[in-house]
């Protein structure tokens, strides 16, 4: 194998999990060529968490050795659901909200990417324009016993949970995304390799070069126990503000820190290993580790004038419990003189939904004025202003309608 291949190589299996089969990527670099590298976005939430931009970074790096990345916008898939890894069906997006979640994509994906070998495409372009009988012919191709080795799948099935028709077609419409595009490698989690094998046999069976599957190890989010997702709502967005940011790595368990630095930051074997025996030292602390893991964290997306502040904020808050120097103000447009603590909660996106307010409420996650309420179907005076706390980071100045904040003359 030649130097600059091998080199390459070196490059491009830094940080993966697997590489199938090695041999084939080794033969499409020695093509001396730019590769056409897919990944596949399923647009199931607005903003790329750090779980993502492990993959994404991947992907740069192939970039920088001069190939292509192939973005497959799952505008079409995404009505299905992609169902892997799941122990039910997942919830179908409609068109506006995959449209709404994709406003926010170009700009944070351009955060990691080069925008000069970047394509995107959306697979509408292709399946849309599929016929029942091409449906069919695609279907033929591949068996329902080979479905069934799907470990989700499966474990429904033994378990006699729905798994539904619909839910088939994902991996054979995300296989053909490879034949529209003629993928020369594929990379996602390692959640994704029976997908991506799919697509390896249905480019064989149609007289295509298959794609080589590269995966990456998946990041745990903020629950440390499920992959960072928004789906699950346990991660940590790039775009999110400094403070946030900071305060949800703070509150990721202990025996994820050595983790995220290896896949957030990136560190090289032997950062990590000086990592791992500082956690080991009985003498550190890990809460110290973990505030340096925030830091960078904060710098790496915003900078380094933001991190620190970020840093002063959080102990202010939990060490000084102190309130944050800037919090911001909401003014409530209620008719009458009170309102009901769930649609207080919404109103200020402080919760997404009724039954997250509920959630929170019930988890004993949010205080007024200091105390914490526990009543979901409380009213709420709004005569005159008063903080609102969610979580441990999260305040609110709420200001009554027509308030009007003092300021200096």
């Amino acid at each position: 194998m030649e130097r600059n291949i091998e080199k390459s190589l070196e490059i491009i299996k830094r940080g993966t999990v697997e590489i199938i089969p090695e041999e084939e990527l080794i033969a499409k670099l020695k093509e001396k060529r730019p590769l056409r590298i897919k990944l596949g976005i399923d647009a199931s939430g607005p903003d790329i968490h750090l779980g993502f931009a492990v993959v994404l970074n991947k992907l740069r790096d192939f970039q920088e050795l001069g190939h292509t990345a192939i973005l497959i916008v799952g505008d079409f898939t995404g009505k299905i659901g992609d169902p892997s890894g799941r122990s039910k069906t997942r919830p179908q997006l409609t068109d506006e909200e995959i449209n709404k979640n994709m406003k926010n994509y170009t700009e944070q994906i351009f955060m990691i990417l080069r925008k000069d070998r970047t394509e995107f495409r959306y697979n509408s372009e292709w399946l849309e324009k599929l016929s029942p009988s091409d449906i069919i012919r695609l279907s033929s191709k591949i068996t329902v016993a080979r479905m069934l080795e799907r470990d989700d799948f499966s474990k429904r099935y033994k378990s006699q949970l729905p798994v539904y028709l619909h839910e088939f077609l994902y991996p054979i419409f995300q296989a053909y995304d490879s034949v529209a595009i003629k993928a020369d490698v594929e990379i996602g989690g390692t959640d994704q390799t029976f997908n991506f094998m799919i697509a390896r046999e249905m480019m064989r069976e149609m007289d295509i070069t298959p794609q080589v599957i590269l995966t990456m190890p998946l990041l745990v989010g903020l629950d440390g126990t499920m992959k960072m997702s928004k789906s699950y709502g346990n991660y940590i967005g790039i775009k999110e503000p400094p403070r946030e940011m900071f305060g949800k790595t703070m509150s990721i368990p202990d025996e994820l820190i050595e983790s995220y630095f290896e896949l957030a930051l990136h560190y090289p074997k032997e950062q990590i290993h000086s990592v791992k025996k500082e956690l080991k030292d009985k003498k550190s602390n890990p809460r110290d580790v973990k505030f340096r893991l925030a830091r960078e964290i904060v710098t790496l997306y915003h900078n380094d004038k933001e991190a620190k502040k970020a840093a002063c904020e959080f102990d202010k808050i939990f060490k000084m419990k102190e309130l944050p120097d800037e919090i911001p103000e909401f003014s409530i447009k209620s008719g009458g003189k009170s309102i009901w603590i769930i649609k207080l909660l919404t109103d200020t996106d402080m919760a997404n939904s009724n039954s997250e307010a509920r959630r929170l409420i019930d988890q004993g996650g949010v205080e007024i004025e200091g105390k914490r309420i526990a009543d979901t179907n409380i009213e709420i005076n709004i005569d005159k202003p008063f903080l609102l706390k969610v979580g441990k980071r999260r305040f609110l100045k709420i200001l009554p309608k027509n308030y009007k904040t003092k300021t200096n003359s």
